[in-house]
Parts: C-alpha cells; structure tokens; sequence
C-alpha cells in the first residue's frame, strides 16, 4: 500500500489542529480541522461553519447512540475498533451505543496525518499513527462539552459530575444519558487546550479484555459489505476485459446476448465492456454470448518466465540506480576473506481478497452520484469519479463500505472500479442503479499485481566471521512509475522497489543497493507489505547464509550488527527466548528465524518445522515478538500477527501468478492458492511494551514469515530456497 515516508514519532498535536464542533438537527457534532501552520498559505479550505456529520468524527444523537466517522477505511484489519477505542477512552460511553461509519469528502478533516494530512487514504499501517491523537481529543471535547451541558442544566459544579457508560451523574441524584444532553451540548463553546488521560488512567487504551466491538456480524453474516448492497432497481454488471495487459477493445458484438432475457443493455467503457443484467445471472450468461476484438499490438506478449530471464540478464548487469551507497562495497568484496553469493526469483502475486472487487453507482434527484464501495483513497475516486461523470467533486458522494478484504488492492491510483461503475451507469443514461460485480477470475486476472523481482547479492565475511560488505541489485517493476505517486521516484528509485532493504538496520561498513526498474506492461500495485515481500525474505535468508559461513549462530550474528538499533534487538532476543532457540528439538523438527520492520513496525518471528521430505513438511509453530509502539489493542494486534503470518506463509509456500504468451494462467482459488486452514500454524504473539507512540500491525506481520520458514528448511537441508514460491524452489 502507499505507506507512510515520514517518522511518526514526528506526529504530535501541535497549534496546527484544533477542534470544532457544533449542534446539528441530529445533535452534537465533534469534528477535527487542520489548517497550514501559515494560515495565510493554507492550501485546504477550511471545514464548513455548520459541519454535517461527515465533516466531524463523533456525533451524539438523540437516540443515545454514538457514531463515530472513521477517516481511515475498514478492510478486516480493525481500524474501525482502534479508532472507536481512541474515541471511547476519552469520551466515557457504552461499547453498546458505538456504531462507526466511513467518512469521507473533507481532506481537511480526514487527511492522513502520516501522509502530512493532505489526502485521505488508509494504508501502509498508518491508520493508528494518524488517528492516536485527533480521536482521543475528540472523544475528550465532546465529554467535556455534555458535561458542561450537563452542570448549566443543573446548576452544579462540572468537577461534581461523574461519566461512566455513557451517562452524566451527579450526587445529588440527577442523572442524564449522553442523548438526553445532546443537543444542548453542541449549542455550547468548543473548550479550548481539552485536557487527555494520562496513561495511568486508560482503561479502554492497552486493555487485554476488550474485545472487538464489531465481530458479531461478522460471525452470524449480518455485516454488509458492498456485494450485499440492494436497492429498488438495482442493476448488476459483469466485465469483459481485454484478455492481454495493453490491449485495446476494436469492436464487439452483443446481438445474441441482448436478446438473452434478463440481460439489459451491453456497453463498452473506458476499461473493457460491460454487460448489465436485472441480476447477476443473468449478466453471466449475457457475457458468454458477446464477441469481441481486441487490438494487441501494444499488449505485453511474454510469459511470466520470459519476463525473469530478462530480469536475470539484468540483475547480473550494471544497474540504473542506486538507493544506498556505503563504504567502497567493491574494495571491500576484494578484500574480504570469504565471499558469498546468492539470486533470488520472487513471482508476481495476486491480492486474492475474499471479496471480489465491486462498486454501486448512482444518480439521484439532485444530480449527485452516488457510489458504494471500498473507498481505499477516497479523495482520488471522488475527482475521477467527478471526471468520468462529467460533474464536479462537490457533486460526487462516496458511501464507504466495510470491505471484505484488500491488502492493497482497492489503493488504486487509477480508481479502476471507480470508473466502470459510474461509466457504466452513465451509458445506461443513468436511469438505474448499477452494481459493477467481478467475478473471482475478473480478479485473478485484472492485474494490479505485487511485482515479480529478481535480487542479486553478494557479501563479504572477514577473517572473524564479521559481516564487512553487502551489496543488493534489485530487478523489477515500479509500483509508483506512471501513477499520481510518480513524483515520490528520487533519482530513478522508486522507494517501494527496495524498502527493507535501502533501509537495512545492520551495522555493516559498506553497503550498496542498486535498483533496475523494469519495463513491463503488466500492472503492478502495492500487495501487504509492498517491498518488503521480497526484500525481507532476499535478505534474511542471505543472512543465514553468512551465519552458516561465518560459523555463527544466526541470532547471535544478527545481534552483533544492532547495538544501534535497541528496538530491532529487543524483538529479535524476546522472540529467542520465548522459542526456547538454545534448546534442542525433537528429530525431525527444525527452527530458523528471521527479523524485519516495517511501517515503523518491529517484528521477529521463529518457526518451527517438521520436516519428513522435500515434499513433505509443516510449520507447526511461530513465534512473533512485536513492538508497534503503544499497542491500543493488544488482542487485535495478536489478530493482525496471526492474520499476517498466514496471509505471508501461503504466498511463500505456494502461491504464483504466470503467464503464457501475455495471458495469465490462473483464474480462481484451484489454481491460485492461498494458505489452507490445516496448513495453519500454533501461533504466539508476544507484544513489546512501550511508551512509543503506536505504529501499525495490519502489515508488518508478513515479510518475517517467509524467511523464518526458508531458515527452518535451510536448518534441515542445508540449503536456501531462493526461487519462490518454496513448492517450486525445493524441487529445483
């Protein structure tokens, strides 16, 4: 995903924020604005004076419920639950009163702080780093405000009145729900400079016991995701997509299916042709029966395997750019004592999300277009939505939905989905509502993919065993390259192509990592961890490799280069210890290890395998140690590490996309292969106190995985796996 190029030790309240709030038809609003530290050369326009309740973050209404407008997208990671748990730390309500909703519309009140607050969007982990301080003083205004209310009405001292489960007390008897004290509360002043709890006195913040507010729903099948969006009228449309990455549509022939009953019209739009049913159907059966031609001069024709043998010649040749440059890595190979040598292949990787990507798009009475979805990065969907429908931003309104899954995938800089739903409903003269719903092969099969890469390392070992060189040639696509986000490429290295490795925490004297970025007409997008996927993996196995040289025991050798980075050495010794590394195993079982940060994230993991064959083996057990800074929720973090290892554990073990001749191979779960439940390890999560402010945990989960297991079946065949994914790299 877009993450996050700023420290977010940086992020602080300071004079640049303040709050706003007001009293509305519903009740009180408490909103969040954020303004250029010049007022004078403010780039974002101000919240409205009379902000609604999606330009605020909590609104009491008079039916006692607390709804709290979440700015960053809720996906199954539980941004939802940590925001909620900002909010009701400080606020003093019922868990039972809590709803939280999406919001979107206004930068200047949800802009992503660790993005410097000029977008909204919810990714690379930063949806704690961007809310730890703006929910918590929303949570607290807004008690301070029903309070006030509270002692005005009764006459009586605020420091007297008493909040617990969202009810005002007084000893004196009197009593009132938040509701009751709503709309009097928003008529008041917004308190200025509004004190928040010390940590002393949290009791939601870092509680073992509280439990997510929301997984009932999801339980029992009652949570509504954007498939299950109905409505009068509602149209549904499948896609048929250029069969080659590049191609483009010449023509095509719909008379067979517009005479299927159910299939209502068949239109083409700017990213293939859509085919529009009274339901889905009837929309599939529609799609069988339309031809058509496509132009693919300009179409990517290789295969998958083409596309690495070119990535090889590469990796062994000069390189275009370099990212880091310490020491005189070529005088230092020369002179080291021992040199060790490793390339590595990494495939390209589907999201694979269990929701398949889908979009609602409207016009209603007033001419606003309306659009149901997962609105990853609201700001840009609504300015291309506005494009396509030939309207203004203004006249645009997104209705943000829980997502069954992402991990990157609705981040689209391009907003495809966005665009084949309001196209398709503009095609239709807008006379319907339209639900644009792929299918799981319109997904496997329309891109977006984490890039293949090649990694070409070598090292150099003093006489001591001591690490003295390393340099690091990555090979492959840019994620950023051709998007909005181009302008983040610095002297020809995309960030996302070497972080984890750019950016390495190992005392070594001389380091160079050099990048070639590829030209493929395949589209790439960030995948759960981005770079870090592959760089995690390249280098922590090559540094068993170099343990193995040296004669050093690998976590004593990872140690030795972090005196300067207390936290990486802190998680990596919790995680020994916690494994019990110095102590044998049984015959048969072997463990290796491998530590990694990202996000801001520190996360040392340990598996432990039972190996019978090449082919015959399970991870039984992981252990993780994490530092995430302050950990607001503790269980859902221990979910998100759990989560993550298994999301990392079936792409390295078995997950590929190929293609043949320009076309891709897979197209469902059958072919394309996620981890299974029995392929699930025991899990241990072990979470590092701190006094750090949070980072986060939806991500940082996934690089560690992969290479811990390589290490394990290093520990148990002597020899890396260097050709992903593992299934295919054993056999080779």
């Amino acid at each position: 995903m877009l993450q996050s190029r700023f420290d977010p030790n940086t992020v602080r309240a300071t004079r640049r924020q303040f709050l706003v709030g007001t009293a509305t038809a519903a009740g009180l609003v408490v909103g969040y604005k954020l303004i250029a530290s010049d007022p004078a050369s403010a780039q974002t326009a101000p919240a409205p004076a009379q902000p609604n309740p999606f330009q605020a973050y909590v609104e009491i209404t008079p039916e006692n419920k607390i709804l709290i407008h979440s700015s960053q997208f809720e996906m199954g990671q539980g941004s939802y639950f940590g925001v909620a748990t900002l909010v009701m730390e400080e606020l003093g309500g019922d868990w039972a009163q809590v709803e939280v909703v999406g919001a979107s519309g206004n930068p200047a009140l949800y802009g992503n702080l660790a993005w410097g607050g000029i977008a909204q969007g919810t990714g690379g982990s930063t949806s704690m780093t961007s809310s730890w301080e703006r929910y918590r003083k929303a949570g607290a205004t807004a008690r301070m405000m029903l309070t006030a209310a509270a002692a005005k009405a009764w006459n009586v001292p605020e420091n007297e009145l008493d909040v617990t489960s969202g009810v005002v007390t007084h000893s004196s008897g009197k009593r009132a729900t938040f509701g009751e004290l709503s709309a009097s509360a928003g008529e008041l002043p917004v308190p200025d400079n509004v004190p928040l709890k010390s940590r002393e006195q949290w009791s939601q913040i870092g509680s073992d016991k509280l439990k997510r507010y929301d997984s009932i729903g999801k339980t029992n099948g009652t949570q509504s995701y954007t498939i299950d969006v109905k409505m009068d009228g509602l149209l549904t449309a499948v896609m048929i997509h250029p069969p080659k990455f590049g191609a483009e549509l010449v023509s095509f022939d719909a008379a067979k299916a517009k005479e299927f009953d159910g299939v209502v019209d068949v239109v083409q739009t700017p990213r293939g042709i859509a085919v529009v049913g009274r339901d889905m159907w009837s929309a599939l059966k529609g799609r069988e029966l339309v031809t058509a031609q496509w132009d693919e001069k300009n179409a990517e024709q290789r295969g998958s395997s083409e596309i690495l043998e070119e990535y090889r010649r590469l990796a062994g040749g000069p390189a275009a750019a370099t990212a880091r440059n310490d020491g005189d890595v070529a005088a230092a190979l020369s002179a080291a004592d021992r040199v060790v040598e490793a390339n590595y292949e990494f495939p390209y990787l589907v999201h694979a999300s269990l929701e398949p990507l889908n979009a609602v798009a409207r016009k209603d009475e007033n001419g606003v277009i309306e659009i149901w979805g997962g609105h990853q990065m609201p700001d840009l969907y609504q300015a291309v939505a506005a494009q396509v429908g030939e309207t203004t931003p203004d006249k645009v309104k997104l209705h943000v939905m829980k997502t069954g899954g992402s991990f990157g995938r609705r981040a689209v800089a391009d907003a495809d989905l966005i665009v084949e739903a309001v196209a398709t409903a503009k095609a239709l003269g807008w006379k319907a509502p339209v639900k644009v719903q792929w299918t799981r092969e319109n997904d496997m099969r329309g891109g977006r993919y984490r890039p293949a890469y090649v990694h070409s390392l070598k090292a150099g070992l003093d006489k001591d065993g001591k690490l003295v060189a390393l340099h690091d040639h990555i090979v492959g696509q840019s994620i950023l390259g051709g998007s909005p986000f181009a302008a983040m490429i610095k002297d020809g290295v995309d960030a996302t192509s070497v972080e984890g490795a750019s950016n390495l925490p190992y005392a070594i004297p001389n380091l160079k990592v050099e990048l070639t970025t590829t030209d493929v007409k395949i589209p790439v997008l960030w995948w759960r961890s981005v770079g870090s996927t592959h760089t995690a993996y390249a280098i922590e196995t090559f540094m068993d490799d170099l343990a193995a040289a040296a004669k050093r025991d690998p976590v004593e050798f990872r140690l030795s280069m972090l005196e300067a980075h207390p936290r990486h050495a802190a998680v990596l010794r919790l995680a020994a210890e916690k494994a019990d590394w110095n102590k044998p195993l049984p015959e048969g079982r072997f463990r290796g290890v491998a530590l990694h940060e990202s996000f801001s994230t520190y996360v040392a993991e340990i598996a432990e395998i039972t190996f019978r064959s090449a082919t015959d083996f399970t991870v039984d057990r992981v252990v993780c140690a994490v530092d995430c800074g302050i950990a607001i929720n503790p269980d859902q973090i221990r979910a998100q590490m759990e989560g993550g290892i298994g999301f990392g554990l079936g792409a390295i073990l078995q997950e590929e996309l190929t293609l043949t001749k320009g076309i891709v191979d897979q197209e469902n779960y059958d072919s394309y292969t996620p981890l299974r439940i029995e392929q699930m390890p025991r899990i241990e999560v072990h979470i590092v106190p701190s006094d750090e402010p949070p980072t986060g945990v939806g991500e940082p989960g996934v690089p560690p995985i992969g290479p811990a297991v390589a290490n394990a079946l290093r520990a148990a065949t002597g020899r890396t796996i260097q050709k992903l994914p593992v299934t295919k790299g054993l056999s080779a």
